[in-house]
């Protein structure tokens, strides 16, 4: 199974971080941020103008900056290219 992974931008640092995406939705995206033992898991909700989506993980803000009209036409691609592959 291949992982997808997303860059996220830490707002205090304005570093970007790749993390792996565990669930991704319209509504919501699950990412782990980190590796083994130390990983650590994140929910990331649309902003109120839809244009990103946030979280918070030991404090620190995270950031997703795709919309949420990016992330449903992703999904529909995705969807598209599994149907097409028969599975």
């Amino acid at each position: 199974m291949i992982s997808e992974k997303i860059k996220v931008r830490v707002t205090e640092t304005d570093q970007m971080v790749s993390v792996e995406v565990i669930e991704k939705r319209s509504d919501r995206i699950k990412v782990l941020i980190g590796e083994g033992d130390h990983s650590v898991r994140c929910e990331l909700l649309p902003t109120p103008n839809g244009r990103a989506y946030a979280g918070t993980v030991m404090g620190r803000e995270l950031v997703y900056e795709c919309s949420r009209e990016q992330v449903q036409e992703e999904l529909a691609r995705f969807a598209k290219t599994f149907r097409q592959h028969g599975r």
